[in-house]
């Protein structure tokens, strides 16, 4: 039989493999999420995420300089306040503990990018993600904390801001406070598809949201819906978001590349702390190659579109 067609021929060399791959990554598009808390001289193992750990603002400079050491670039902080209350008012005050992690940050290690996570559920003491009014969260009274939080960490020295909260209107809310504030150049990286997903466990003990009851699916999306994530991608577009991200990555790679697809702007990812813990755990059992099944993973959610991604594993 006469083969016409060999796709193997570009195969059989390694020099020809890495010539053609149509996947790349570079480690310029990597966001290393932190978790900074309150108090002095805490570099705290996370139990949930081994390998990880909280920082308080002043041992914070040792794990940016650690970051910047290994090539990441871009920061993404969560903070951990001591204080919380029914409206998270440390998520806004000018001296909260996100705030305070920026001065320190562009002090101390000024030449990386640093992300601001907008949400509250950190700082209330329910660990919803807004103000709650009855049995749910009042959508329009959160959107002016949403706001102030963004204005805040700006003015402390975030160089973009990233709405997590999934409420209705905060892109636009977040859009109109910055430019009325003079920070019109600051870029919103919108969490638009953020699904309820059982793969935030771990995150619950890395950001002290172990208060939380209840569940989050009034406002976050509903993971059996693929359609609601296409209509929320085009309405935090209209609002004026700058980059699209997709939560979680691993799960949802068929949105991720729909998503990619149908819209004209940067889209990110965020592989999440259960896609982390899932691998560190069988690593440590000895049952995968841990290191080979990081590139694997994160390559898949290149491929599937992505061109922006949260991972722990960054460094």
């Amino acid at each position: 039989m006469e083969l016409t067609k060999r796709p193997r021929r570009l195969r059989m060399d390694g020099r020809v493999r890495d010539m053609i791959r149509e996947t790349r990554i570079s480690k310029k598009s990597l966001i290393y999420p932190i978790f900074v808390e309150e108090g002095e001289k805490v570099i705290r193992e996370i139990e949930t995420m081994p390998g990880q750990k909280r920082y308080s603002p002043d041992t914070l400079p040792y794990a940016l300089e650690e970051a910047a050491k290994a090539g990441i670039q871009n920061i993404m902080f969560f903070g951990i306040p001591k204080h919380k209350d029914e409206c998270g008012s440390q998520a806004y005050h000018d001296h909260g503990i996100i705030q305070e992690a920026m001065r320190v940050a562009k002090k101390a290690v000024p030449e990386l990018l640093y992300i601001g996570d907008v949400c509250m559920c950190e700082y209330t003491s329910h660990g919803h993600c807004g103000i709650i009014k009855g049995d749910s969260v009042d959508n329009d009274k959160t959107l002016p904390l949403l706001a102030k939080t963004a204005v805040s960490q700006v003015a402390a020295g975030a160089d973009m801001v990233a709405p997590s909260d999934m409420m209705d209107g905060r892109v636009a809310a977040i859009r109109k406070a910055l430019d009325e504030a003079g920070y019109i150049d600051t870029p919103i990286m919108s969490y638009a598809a953020k699904y309820a997903s059982a793969f935030y466990g771990p995150f619950r003990d890395a950001a002290g949201s172990d208060n939380f009851k209840g569940n989050r699916k009034t406002y976050q999306m509903d993971w059996h819906n693929r359609r609601e994530a296409l209509k929320e991608v085009d309405t935090d577009l209209e609002e004026g978001a700058d980059i699209i991200m997709v939560k979680p990555a691993l799960s949802y790679m068929d949105i991720i590349r729909e998503t990619r697809d149908r819209v004209n702007v940067p889209v990110a990812a965020y592989s999440v702390s259960g896609e982390y813990a899932m691998i560190k755990a069988a690593g440590a059992q000895g049952m995968i190659d841990e290191k080979a099944i990081i590139a694997e993973t994160t390559t898949s959610i290149y491929r599937a579109g992505a061109e922006i991604l949260f991972n722990y594993f960054a460094k």
